[in-house]
């Protein structure tokens, strides 16, 4: 699925929306819980987005793949994204990123966090600036859920390795 995305185009919001229940519904009737059998912790949250629409469908993907989610929310100050980290110690952080006024919150929050947490993030400053995330110390971008659901498969094969 992701492959295809990835080469002709994401489906309509409620495509991805529908990609997402049909998904959890295969899962029930196998009996799948996800993609780890210790499944690994995110936290999502943003600094600059206001409405939360691609922390939505990431969240919907998240939770079909069996991360275990806490959503911090929007708006938020790095002193709380922060915080929330060190008391929850996430394997991934979750970001939407949309203006380039972030940059300094975004390196606050990478330079304070534990080397376990690995900082996804996403937002159309990544796509005008090509240095953004290696100046600020994120470990991966997702162009979009498609992006999202290969680095979770490539996640869990690194996981399945240590």
């Amino acid at each position: 699925m992701s492959r295809k995305w990835q080469s002709k185009g994401l489906p309509s919001r409620s495509g991805l929306e529908k990609a997402a229940g049909d998904l959890r519904e295969w899962k029930v009737k196998t009996g799948v819980s996800g993609l780890w059998d210790n499944p690994p912790l995110m936290i999502t949250a943003s600094l600059d987005d206001g409405l939360g629409h691609g922390l939505e469908v990431i969240r919907m993907f998240s939770e079909t793949a069996g991360l275990e989610i806490i959503e911090l929310g929007l708006l938020l100050t790095p002193d709380k994204i922060i915080t929330a980290c060190k008391k929850n110690e996430p394997d991934l952080l979750g970001l939407t990123v949309l203006q380039f006024d972030s940059e300094e919150n975004i390196l606050m929050i990478s330079r304070n966090l534990s080397s376990k947490t690995k900082i996804i993030a996403g937002g159309p400053v990544f796509m005008a600036d090509r240095e953004f995330a290696r100046r600020t110390g994120i470990h991966f971008v997702a162009k979009n859920v498609a992006h999202f659901i290969r680095f979770l498969l490539e996640f869990e094969k690194s996981n399945k390795q240590s």
